[in-house]
């Protein structure tokens, strides 16, 4: 395996390419990524140069380079023989098998998969389960935590699982939160223009809807933010039909929506990034996408894990896919 800042990966699911800022910044280059998405591919190939490859059920793993970490921002979704094998065969059916096909012919020494909070319950919980059996039947050893992007320095009540494997047997710690206190304020734009401002009939119809739910003693509604909250509610992919998750005060005049600027912001994304869809495909974007700040902080903790001591032993493995290993050199230090 390459060391460290020259460790190479590969980007599955990758959306906008927000994962792979999160490890560019720490380890090496990026080898190969995938993207379903055509409005996204757009976005990936403005920002990374290139267009991710396309639907990863039609892409032969062997045509992937070899590469040292595996990135996946897979969907979820329930495994058809879930609670019978608790395995790989429980995989089939679904895009989390195709990862799995790639991680089994290449064996890479580190997987980084990112999901909804609700994974580890998902099934009453045999999702989860078939997945962390599935990598510890090809010889990974595996951390998963759930995350909160608030206390990692950016104005978002954000709640995600990191699942992470690794190779060797390192001692791995998943970042501590910064709590550095946020402030929503510190990501809106000055000046904004009125499309952003709600018209009259959402706006009356965002408040019967809220009073309705009130009325029925759950909290449901639309969700009201300003430049003192110090975070505002998950944003989603369904943001651009209503807006009604976040919501900004404004002085004398109807809330607005957030701008898809300040999405990417709430995002932790950095200025340099480009938007070149739009408004509808960036809120969907970044509705979908990641924090990369905790990305970035996870990326830094594996690699500060790669760096300590370690004990010298070969993990036990499975073939699940029976692929020849007699030409493949698998270091382990």
């Amino acid at each position: 395996m390459s060391r460290n800042n020259s460790l190479t990966f590969i980007d599955l699911f990758a959306g906008i390419g927000g994962i792979r800022i999160g490890f560019e910044e720490v380890f090496g280059e990026c080898l190969f990524s995938s993207e379903f998405d055509k409005h996204a591919q757009i976005t990936y190939k403005e920002n990374f140069g290139h267009i991710p490859q396309g639907d990863i059920t039609l892409i032969d793993e062997k045509s992937i380079p070899n590469f040292d970490i595996l990135l996946a921002g897979f969907p979820c979704q329930p495994f058809s023989n879930a609670g019978l094998k608790l395995g790989f065969e429980d995989t089939r059916g679904t895009l989390f098998f195709h990862i799995a096909k790639i991680l089994d012919y290449h064996r890479p020494e580190i997987v980084f998969l990112e999901n909804v909070k609700g994974l580890k319950s998902h099934n009453k919980g045999q999702t989860y389960k078939i997945i962390e059996k599935t990598l510890e039947d090809m010889g990974y050893n595996v951390y998963s935590k759930v995350l909160n992007a608030k206390d990692f320095g950016v104005p978002q009540n954000r709640e995600r699982i990191y699942i992470i494997g690794f190779k060797q047997n390192v001692n791995f710690s998943f970042p501590k939160p910064c709590y550095t206190e946020t402030r929503l304020g510190n990501i809106l734009e000055p000046e904004v223009n009125e499309k952003y401002t709600i018209s009259d009939r959402l706006w009356a119809g965002h408040q019967r809807r809220k009073k309705e739910h009130l009325a029925k003693g759950n909290g449901f509604g639309y969700s009201l933010f300003n430049h003192d909250s110090k975070y505002t509610s998950t944003i989603s992919a369904r943001y651009y039909k209503d807006g009604s998750e976040i919501l900004i005060e404004q002085d004398n005049k109807n809330p607005r929506k957030i701008t898809p600027r300040e999405a990417a912001r709430l995002q932790g994304f950095p200025e340099w990034f480009k938007i070149p869809v739009s408004d509808t495909q960036a809120y969907k974007q970044f509705g979908n996408s990641v924090c990369v700040p905790v990305i970035n902080a996870i990326a830094n903790q594996i690699k500060s894990a790669l760096e300590k001591p370690r004990i010298h032993y070969k993990p036990k493995e499975i073939d699940l896919f029976n692929y020849s290993y007699e030409n493949r050199k698998i270091a382990y230090y």
